[in-house]
């Protein structure tokens, strides 16, 4: 003989079927909202694309000591940057810290906090300077060497990534980065490098060493941009640019490097968009503001075209 279950226990059993069939009819309205918005979202992202390409050059046939000369890539669409699980910015980790390697000079210094500010308007994260710290004097013939043209020491990039840099990351960087004055190798098979950054592991470093070779402050501080924004973008997952003359083109030399403009192309405009959940507007603003400051005059204008350009799109 069944049980009698009481009036009170079936009506509070048919009030948590009628709440909980409610909640997911609310969800599934909330989900399909935010499907939608970023379904927008990703469809304005691509007509800014659009709007910007005039001002990019398509990347050419490279000269025999170029990047793409010597190193085969395929490059990264927008499309497969967003596909690939990239390491991005989270709610936990979003402060890019700063970390000097080593003593500099005045211009030096000068150079290191202008375009600490520019990866802040560049990416739209806070960046934090910590602490100067110093590469140890004497390492291992692993991880470091001497070479000529003139003597002088090099020091291996993943030894600083790898035993310097990981150990130290904050528990709310997005990324560690290094700047430092002594120059980098990767390996023996490269005479050096410019800088170098882990694709998923949020640390990267680059040198000051050669970046005034034959350079007036402007040129300097240029240069040091550049590798700075473009180790950075690694640090996010974002592999170099083929398509066009882009600040994440890989290069070989200086003049390959100067050749580089001091802004990501649209494919890679739309992954820095994309990964800090922001509007190309607002992010064209935050550059033009930038550069202002800094009487970049020339920068200030490419930026603020730039932000016209865009404007019918949002």
């Amino acid at each position: 003989m069944p049980s009698k279950v009481p009036k009170l226990l079936i009506i509070a059993i048919l009030a948590a079927v009628i709440s909980a069939c409610s909640g997911v009819g609310q969800n599934s309205a909330s989900n399909t909202s935010s499907a939608r918005e970023a379904k927008k979202d990703l469809a304005e992202l691509r007509a800014s694309m659009k709007k910007i390409e005039p001002f990019f050059k398509p990347m050419g046939k490279p000269g025999p000591i170029d990047w793409m000369a010597t190193n085969k890539e395929q490059g990264q669409t927008f499309e497969e940057y967003i596909d690939g699980s990239p390491t991005v910015p989270t709610d936990e980790r979003k402060i890019i810290y700063v970390q000097p390697l080593g003593s500099f000079t005045a211009e030096q210094t000068r150079v290191i906090k202008t375009t600490s500010d520019y990866i802040e308007a560049f990416y739209g994260l806070k960046v934090k300077s910590l602490p100067p710290k110093t590469v140890p004097a004497k390492l291992t013939a692993a991880d470091e060497r001497m070479i000529d043209y003139p003597k002088h020491r090099q020091v291996r990039s993943g030894y600083i990534l790898e035993k310097m840099l990981q150990p130290a990351l904050p528990e709310d960087a997005a990324a560690l980065i290094a700047f430092t004055n002594v120059d980098l190798y990767p390996d023996t098979s490269m005479y050096f490098v410019f800088g170098q950054a882990s694709l998923e592991n949020r640390v990267g470093v680059w040198s000051l060493y050669r970046l005034n070779t034959h350079a007036n402050y402007d040129t300097f501080l240029a240069r040091t941009m550049k590798i700075a924004v473009h180790e950075t973008g690694h640090m996010f997952s974002m592999r170099h640019c083929t398509k066009y003359e882009c600040v994440m083109s890989g290069t070989n030399h200086l003049g390959e490097t100067d050749r580089r403009p001091i802004d990501a192309c649209p494919e890679c405009m739309a992954k820095i968009c994309w990964m800090m959940k922001q509007s190309p507007k607002n992010r064209y603003n935050r550059l033009v503001q930038f550069a202002a400051k800094h009487n970049m005059t020339v920068a200030e204008k490419d930026f603020e075209k730039k932000s016209r350009a865009i404007a019918s799109v949002e």
